[in-house]
């Protein structure tokens, strides 16, 4: 648990020296699969005063607090929902970064076009539908969650690890809380670039077979960008 909360607590913290969140807002978590508890951010405390010890721990399940005097991030259950739909991460990130967030204002997937996205989310970053008048009277984060979820059926989100909920902001996910916050640093300078190109070119595109270069090189069964481990 000490681990765990130390490392979601460095996740925060990368958060406002990446430059992705501003005051209070945003927030990360990590996932202890084999406990079933996840660890995050604590509601509304500024980033300057946190301790490690501030981090909540919550039950994976339930959203109960199993660790922690702090409120949990009203966030809590949107992150809960993710690690209970996609089993492979291990992290998950939350900002209203400028222009991931313009995108999801604007209610726009980030297109692909470009090998910088190509190398890190595959595919456009998908945008989810308006919420429903009944999902937003009722349990909201929860459903914030089931909207991701809904938007990435026939997704891979392992190889698309992030997504912009509709005129509310970016989440991202990893393998860590610390690659949670590396995807959602990238989502946001995919945002700005493909904003700009945009502006200089409406018609620009992206040849599907770079798209697929891009991306196996540096995740496929012969990926051979960087250094062997």
């Amino acid at each position: 648990m000490k681990t765990l909360k130390e490392k979601v607590f460095q996740a925060n913290l990368e958060l406002v020296r990446q430059g992705l969140v501003i005051y209070t807002w945003g927030n990360a978590s990590g996932i202890d699969r084999e406990k079933g508890i996840v660890v995050i951010k604590p509601s509304g405390v500024d980033y300057d005063s946190m301790t490690p010890d501030d981090m909540v721990a919550v039950d994976l399940l339930t959203g109960e607090v199993v660790d922690g005097t702090l409120n949990p991030s009203s966030d809590t259950p949107t992150h809960l929902a993710l690690y209970r739909a996609f089993p492979n991460i291990g992290g998950v990130v939350h900002t209203h970064s400028t222009y991931a967030t313009a995108w999801a204002q604007a209610g726009m997937d980030i297109p692909n076009i470009g090998t910088t996205h190509s190398d890190y989310f595959h595919m456009d970053i998908p945008c989810t539908e308006t919420m429903t008048s009944e999902q937003i009277k009722g349990e909201y984060e929860l459903e914030t969650g089931n909207v991701i979820v809904k938007r990435f059926e026939g997704l891979e989100p392992d190889h698309t690890p992030g997504v912009l909920v509709r005129n509310h902001g970016p989440f991202t996910w990893g393998k860590t809380p610390a690659e949670a916050v590396y995807n959602a640093k990238v989502m946001e300078q995919c945002a700005h670039m493909a904003f700009v190109s945009l502006l200089l070119n409406p018609q620009t595109s992206m040849n599907p077979e770079l798209v697929e270069k891009h991306y196996l090189r540096k995740h496929g069964a012969g990926a051979y960008y960087g250094q062997k481990k």
